[in-house]
């Protein structure tokens, strides 16, 4: 019983993460979108990394609610296969977030 409960328990907080995750990625790629509209309307080139900057923002914090839920699904179901496909996952998003927020960095520093 109390396993069950804790099975669904874990089950929500992956989906809840899941659902935040997907929400703010979309939102950065409209919002982004949107602006990008704006700046290409008014003709403003020196816009363009704010506005990248932005958005690698929120794929930043996506991709860590991601591995958030994809760490909680492993307490869920903790085998030895759900393990190596959850760490290759998780290895895959830390080097894309890594690459992402060292290119936000140089762009800053180019800015600067």
């Amino acid at each position: 019983m109390v396993l069950e409960l804790t099975s669904v328990v874990l089950k929500v907080f992956v989906i809840f993460f899941e659902f935040v995750s997907a929400v703010l990625i979309t939102y950065g790629g409209l919002k982004a979108a949107a602006k990008i509209f704006l700046v290409e309307v008014h003709k403003k080139p020196e816009a363009y990394r704010g506005i990248r900057k932005e958005f690698t923002d929120k794929i930043l914090f996506g991709l860590e609610l991601l591995i958030i839920a994809d760490l909680v699904e492993t307490l869920r179901k903790p085998f030895l296969e759900e393990l190596l496909v959850v760490g290759a996952i998780v290895i895959i998003r830390t080097i894309l977030g890594y690459f992402l927020s060292k290119e936000t960095e140089e762009s800053v520093l180019t800015e600067s």
